[in-house]
């Protein structure tokens, strides 16, 4: 099974570019900080992300979505527990001990594909429930979650904004290029 990493700012278009990557046969496991915002504020707490405990709920639910049964020849996760490292590095949060583990676990064990997607940003960002940043904050974030990336020795391909349909070729034309190499 090859797992791949389809990451960027928020904002950036991934959501959509996953639906589009399912409807072509892909397994996809969705973003787990944006379920954890939406079950928080549902609960009464309209700011999750200034609760303590926040990345550990995160991590959570990774981990619980990443043991979930390996269908397929591919798979495609919206995020890993690196993104997480980065949002603590963005939000000037500390680093739980467990999301420190993890990222060092996943690194280690090669756990997803080496190349990991990039979405880059499409020059605006829809605010959301979940989604309460401005374009100027996501392109701060787009670089502190680069950095991340390259620090744990992830090479990125670049998915440039541009026509959904040619965002979603472009992943689906590298993951089926790959099956060969594999």
């Amino acid at each position: 099974m090859r797992r791949y990493i389809l990451t960027g700012a928020p904002g950036a278009g991934k959501t959509t570019i996953l639906a589009g990557l399912r409807e072509r046969g892909y397994p996809v496991v969705d973003e787990a900080a944006t379920d954890v915002i939406a079950r928080r504020q549902r609960e009464g707490h309209p700011e999750p992300w200034t609760a303590p405990g926040f990345l550990d709920a995160i991590l959570d639910l990774q981990l619980r979505r990443q043991r979930q049964p390996d269908t397929g020849p591919a798979r495609v996760f919206d995020r890993s527990p690196i993104c997480t490292l980065a949002l603590a590095r963005y939000a000037e949060l500390p680093v739980p001990p467990a999301l420190a583990g993890e990222v060092d676990r996943i690194v280690a064990e090669g756990f997803y594909r080496p190349t990991v997607f990039f979405v880059r940003l499409l020059g605006f960002v829809t605010p959301t429930a979940a989604r309460r940043i401005s374009f100027e904050q996501s392109v701060r974030f787009e670089g502190i979650h680069e950095r991340v990336y390259r620090e744990h020795g992830f090479e990125l391909v670049e998915v440039p904004a541009g026509p959904l349909d040619d965002r979603v070729d472009q992943i689906d034309g590298y993951i089926r290029g790959s099956r060969t190499v594999s």
